[in-house]
């Protein structure tokens, strides 16, 4: 019997391990505290060097905070020459959150064509898909629409848990196999 419940241990301590490498999804703050707005004069690249700070894979999302204001989802001509005509999405409600959902480039500009010629446009470069998440069944070129944030304290509360459980577990077998 006491053979039995170490193997059974042993199984939920393995278990554990293997949830403990679960990578979050993640909430991007666009410009962290500078947020989303026209860049200060000679700051134009402030959004490239943000997006370069950062890693981002399918899954994570972009949160937009801005104030009389809007974001634009655009495909790269459009990025390029501020063209505000043809958007693939257009948000100005002042909080616009989107789900990075495949691998690829995401561009974004403001609807305000000088805002978006002195600096305010967005290059987002999405590497793959995190651990936890798998590609098989994944569209990869859906739409992109505005989302309510996963929170990735699930994955993180489970993964506690299953440590947790494994933690008593192995704790109660010493006890119980100790002289």
């Amino acid at each position: 019997m006491k053979t039995l419940l170490l193997v059974v241990c042993s199984c939920f301590i393995v278990l554990a391990a293997m949830t403990g490498s679960v990578e979050a999804e993640k909430q991007f703050e666009v410009g962290g505290s500078f947020r989303w707005r026209e860049p200060i004069a000679n700051n134009s690249d402030m959004f490239s060097l943000w997006a370069s700070r950062n890693r981002f894979q399918v899954g994570d999302t972009l949160s937009f905070k801005y104030e009389n204001d809007s974001v634009l989802v655009v495909d790269k001509w459009d990025y390029y020459h501020c063209n505000t005509t043809d958007p693939i999405a257009s948000f100005d409600n002042g909080e616009t959150v989107i789900k990075l959902d495949r691998p690829g480039p995401f561009y974004f500009i403001s609807a305000a064509i000088d805002h978006c010629k002195n600096g305010q446009r967005l290059l987002v470069e999405v590497l793959g898909f995190h651990k936890s998440l798998s590609p098989v069944g994944s569209p990869l070129e859906s739409e992109v629409s505005p989302t309510s944030a996963r929170s990735s304290s699930a994955l993180v509360s489970v993964a506690l848990s299953l440590v947790f459980v494994a933690l008593i577990f192995s704790v109660l077998s010493f006890l119980w196999c100790a002289p």
